[in-house]
């Protein structure tokens, strides 16, 4: 047995030690053998090293296996190793390789990055052809500096850190042309001029046509027509009006999350108005003027600096202080005070902007008649108002504000004589009762709210008004004044509708002769109740109360029966009748561009004692008359840069109406065309 197994055993030993070193040792996973041949799986290869499966041996080769060792034994391979032979190449990847990166896998049937096209070109990065980009990585000095080509300047690298809106350039984002005020627009404030200081254009067109049909007297001296003898002659007229705004404004600082350091505004206006009636001296103090009119007037309606004082909070409630003629509105419906005038307001907020409050001094301005822009060739009116409100929201519910204000009105316009408007007509004192010069001091007090308690939104105001005055409409001496005024308005929402109910009281003065005058009036109101000032007759229209100066029993763009020549050059007064007034309303928003409101509001005099007065004529009674209007406005483009505003308004009379002017219906329409840039 051991004779014949020891020729057997030389030989295989002799095979054994025949074999090369490699293939001695089986490469298993992990062995040094197939670590010391470890190639990347994407290393670029020779044609001759793609392999394929070695052909099993037959017994007759043993001989030719001991001549040709590369040949011997088969050896098992996992993908991707390289033949026996192969040269090896290093693990480190050369520059030209792709690192090994599963993010950078391609996608299935698209070629390789940096393939080239059939025509021989590179693919433009942008094509899935160029294949996958390589991903973004921020270096440790800035995020932002990755994303630069490596021959970038560097003092482009700095700006482009410190200056975001240089980074939006090099990202493509230049400037768009001047007509479009949508993009990227340095005179829209989008980029700054220099440093941190930016600079905005508007440009406002605003077209008004209205024709309307109010009380018109006859006139006294004479008119151009036969057969005009009675005291109310015809009463139809018409009014074009072309208004061009420009708000002009320059202001510092990063605007995106906090309020400017500095800002400036000025914002000139050009206004171009035609009127034609069919009564002589409507328009004009002296009749030889006829029955129409063209008028243009050049206004300065703001001209303000605004200075950021100071930040008391990390998410920026602040104190800033403006100075010199610029908006105020003293309540959220203006009922009270809203206009542009010259005055300091020192104004801010509290509490992350729950809490925001405003104290300010204002000098009124003189108005020009027939534009009722600001008219700044006149000298400043003796009447200033001083005004503390202070504002926090949610409050009593959330989305809910309200709103204390403290509001004192001193006027000393008795002391300056007699004023006439660009037109001829008396303005200080009114035409009315005792005509004569006067001076008062008036406190309002008031709490208002705005917001919603659920579904049901609801804005509320209330005032009381007292003080005195040295001389009464009617009573010989110093009076003092007692008012107060009321205003709800409410309403739901139903998907696309919302259903208003509004409700008016302003206290009326119930004895003409005493030393205590009730009746309420504002400061200077332009009021956004129960459809609006330019939608419903009586808030749109001066309805006058014929006999006596120009004295209307409603001011244009008011609502309170005041009965003061007028609500822009006039004197407040608190000798008149009141008003009371009850609505509904209804908002339809019947597409993203339209809304469509519809409007009856019924109206009567709190008290109509006062009017019989200064009519000489009794048994008034306090009824006016039904206010029905449909207004619609209309967003081509879903934004306030084309608005198209087209209103129709009918005052039905009541009994007091028809007493004081005729069963004749009042009318008023309302086309306007505003264009923004």
């Amino acid at each position: 047995m051991r004779t014949n197994s020891l020729p057997l055993l030389m030989v295989l030993i002799a095979a054994l030690a025949a074999l090369p070193a490699d293939a001695q040792e089986r490469r298993r996973p992990g062995s040094q053998a197939e670590r010391d041949t470890e190639v990347p799986a994407d290393a670029e290869r020779p044609p001759s090293a793609t392999r394929r499966p070695a052909a099993e041996p037959d017994a007759s080769s043993s001989s030719r296996n001991a001549e040709t060792p590369s040949a011997a034994v088969p050896v098992r391979r996992r993908p991707g190793e390289a033949s026996e032979g192969q040269a090896i190449k290093p693990a480190v990847p050369t520059p030209e390789a792709v690192p090994t990166d599963p993010s950078l896998r391609r996608r299935p049937g698209q070629p390789e990055a940096g393939a080239v096209t059939a025509d021989g070109e590179r693919p433009d990065p942008g094509s899935p052809l160029a294949g996958p980009r390589k991903p973004f990585r921020p270096n440790a000095r800035s995020g932002l500096q990755a994303v630069l080509k490596p021959d970038a300047d560097a003092e482009f690298r700095k700006s482009v850190v410190a200056d975001r809106w240089q980074l939006t350039r090099k990202l493509g984002l230049t400037d768009f042309p001047l007509y479009d005020p949508y993009n990227q627009n340095t005179i829209k404030a989008d980029r700054p001029l220099y440093g941190d200081w930016f600079f905005s254009l508007g440009v406002i067109s605003d077209t008004v046509l209205e024709p309307r049909r109010v009380p018109t007297p006859v006139g006294a001296q004479a008119e151009d027509r036969s057969g005009q003898l009675n005291v109310i002659g015809e009463g139809e007229q018409i009014v074009f009006a072309q208004s061009l705004i420009v708000p002009l404004i320059y202001l510092k600082g990063d605007t995106t999350f906090r309020p400017p350091d500095w800002e400036f505004h000025f914002t000139p206006a050009f206004q171009f108005n035609r009127v034609e009636v069919e009564q002589i001296r409507a328009l004009r103090i002296d009749p030889r003027k006829g029955t129409d009119r063209e008028d243009d007037h050049f206004a300065v309606q703001e001209l303000f600096a605004d200075y950021h004082i100071r930040n008391v909070s990390e998410r920026y409630d602040f104190d800033s202080i403006r100075v010199g003629i610029q908006p105020i509105t003293v309540d959220f419906r203006g009922f009270l005070f809203q206009d542009l005038q010259l005055g300091i307001r020192l104004f801010g907020t509290r509490d992350n902007n729950l809490w925001q409050y405003n104290l300010a001094w204002f000098r009124r301005l003189e108005k020009d008649t027939n534009s009722l822009l600001n008219d700044l060739g006149q000298p400043l009116r003796e009447d200033d108002v001083f005004i503390a409100n202070l504002y926090r929201q949610d409050f009593p519910v959330l989305g809910h504000t309200s709103q204390l204000v403290l509001v004192h009105n001193r006027n000393r316009e008795g002391d300056e004589g007699t004023h006439f408007n660009t037109n001829g007509f008396i303005e200080r004192p009114a035409s009315l009762g005792r005509e004569t010069l006067r001076n008062y001091d008036v406190t309002y007090v008031g709490f208002n709210g705005d917001g919603h308690f659920g579904r049901f939104n609801l804005s509320s105001s209330a005032y009381f008004a007292f003080g005195d005055q040295d001389q009464g409409v009617l009573f010989p001496g110093e009076v003092d004044i007692r008012a107060f005024f009321l205003a709800a308005e409410g309403g739901i929402d139903f998907d696309w509708r919302r259903v208003r109910v509004s409700l008016l009281y302003a206290s009326g003065d119930d004895d003409p002769f005493d030393d205590v005058e009730t009746g309420f009036d504002a400061i200077l109101e332009n009021p956004l109740f129960a459809g609006g000032a330019d939608t419903t007759f009586w808030t749109r229209q001066s309805v006058p109360l014929i006999g006596g100066g120009i004295v209307g029993i409603s001011g244009r763009n008011g609502q309170l029966n005041s009965l003061r020549s007028t609500l822009l050059e006039g004197q407040s007064n608190f000798a008149n009748p009141g008003t009371v007034l009850a609505g509904l309303g209804l908002d339809l928003d019947l597409m993203a561009q339209l809304r469509v409101s519809l409007n009856a509001n019924q109206l009567w005099f709190a008290d109509s004692e006062i009017v019989e007065v200064y009519r000489n004529q009794g048994g008034i009674d306090q009824e006016i008359g039904t206010d029905l209007s449909v207004a619609a406005i209309w967003r081509p483009f879903a934004t306030q840069n084309v608005v198209f505003r087209a209103s129709a308004a009918a005052l039905i009379p009541g009994k007091a109406y028809e007493q004081l002017y005729g069963d004749q219906t009042g009318y008023s329409v309302l086309l306007n065309l505003i264009l923004t840039y």
